[in-house]
């Protein structure tokens, strides 16, 4: 989708879950392969995604694997933001491993393509993975960001998740350093 194309978007993504994911044979197939688009643009345009150069396709089809198992043993959820059936958005938690931590959750890489930033789709998704997290009993649910991402950071304020650390120059990308910035949102909290 050009920028051009993305400044009329007007319809509302659908968000799906990795169950209605699966569901859809076409999008199945398909999904590795678009969030790779995705991420591998990003991480070219300078995010810090945990990765300091773009992931292979490969990479990216054995993470989503992993948290697409994680989701089916209940340790996990993913979700996927559609417009017109393309794929714009993704993001997943997954719970800590250390026994002692299991109630909690880890949000990681919600991404957003370039072109569709600024239209709420990363506010819907995040959104939908804190309802996904509460719906399985997660207690806190955590993520960390890049200092410098102020958009990202700004939109897990607004969704009730507070600063708990920073670390700082922590983060070593493109030959610069940034903060690593700790977020949470406590659920028990708001039950």
């Amino acid at each position: 989708m050009t920028p051009e194309a993305a400044s009329d978007v007007t319809a509302e993504p659908v968000i799906l879950d990795a169950a209605q994911l699966a569901s859809d044979p076409e999008l199945r197939a398909r999904f590795a392969e678009s969030a790779h688009r995705i991420l591998a643009e990003l991480v070219s345009g300078g995010a810090a995604l945990g990765w300091v150069a773009p992931p292979s396709p490969d990479d990216v089809a054995e993470l989503i694997d992993h948290v697409v198992s994680a989701a089916q043993a209940g340790d996990a959820a993913l979700r996927a933001a559609y417009l017109d059936r393309r794929l714009v958005a993704l993001g997943y938690w997954r719970r800590y491993a250390r026994p002692t931590h299991w109630p909690h959750a880890d949000l990681e890489r919600v991404a957003v393509d370039a072109a569709m930033h600024g239209h709420g789709i990363g506010r819907s998704l995040t959104a939908a993975l804190v309802e996904d997290a509460r719906a399985a009993g997660i207690e806190v649910l955590t993520l960390d960001a890049c200092g410098d991402n102020t958009n990202a950071l700004r939109l897990y304020r607004s969704l009730g998740f507070t600063e708990y650390g920073r670390l700082p120059g922590f983060v070593a990308f493109a030959g610069r350093r940034y903060d690593k910035v700790f977020y949470m949102r406590d659920l028990r909290q708001e039950a």
